[in-house]
């Protein structure tokens, strides 16, 4: 849907992920879900996923074909798809969001999924040499996340657990 300022609103579900140019704008809501957003600034092409888990269970069903639930999967769909628009993904940005911990009375022994999502995403962008600009991880409660592709601006808020929503705005990474 294209809002007043005639920018294409996309909204990713978990697993989803995006890539495209400046006349987009991607937001999401994220728990213990993160999303590792890439951005090229001189071409002003981005993409943003919105993965579940790290990784497929050992031995877990796989078709064959990569799923954007799961972390190591979601950013290879990106990166191909950004490399089908010439942009090399060394050539980006990363921020990361989400990891939070959506039951805050319950501590988790090791961080929970929302730690172990988080950590994987750091790891998968040091693993390939891509830069972490920023980063808004863990945590209690949940995140609304808002990507600018045209100036690379991710805006996020943190919304804590069992509390109302905060006003606007959030903060931009």
């Amino acid at each position: 849907m294209a809002g007043p300022d005639n920018i294409i609103d996309v909204f990713l579900q978990p697993g989803d992920y995006f890539v495209g140019d400046a006349g987009f704008r991607v937001s999401t809501l994220l728990g213990s879900c993160v999303s590792i957003t890439l951005w090229q600034p001189q071409l002003r092409i981005g993409a943003m996923s919105h993965f579940l888990l790290p990784a497929r269970a050992p031995g877990g069903a796989d078709d064959g074909d990569l799923d954007g639930r799961y972390g190591e999967e979601a950013l290879a769909l990106m990166l191909d798809e950004l490399a089908r628009l010439g942009v090399r993904g060394g050539a980006c940005e990363a921020k990361i969001f989400g990891g939070g911990n959506m039951f805050a009375r319950r501590r988790c022994d090791g961080g929970g999924v929302g730690r172990q999502n988080g950590e994987t995403a750091r790891r998968l962008l040091a693993d390939l040499a891509i830069p972490v600009r920023s980063q808004c991880l863990f945590g209690d409660g949940h995140r609304q996340i808002v990507f600018e592709l045209a100036s690379g601006d991710v805006w996020s808020r943190q919304i804590p657990a069992a509390h109302g929503v905060p006003p606007w705005p959030g903060v931009r990474a």
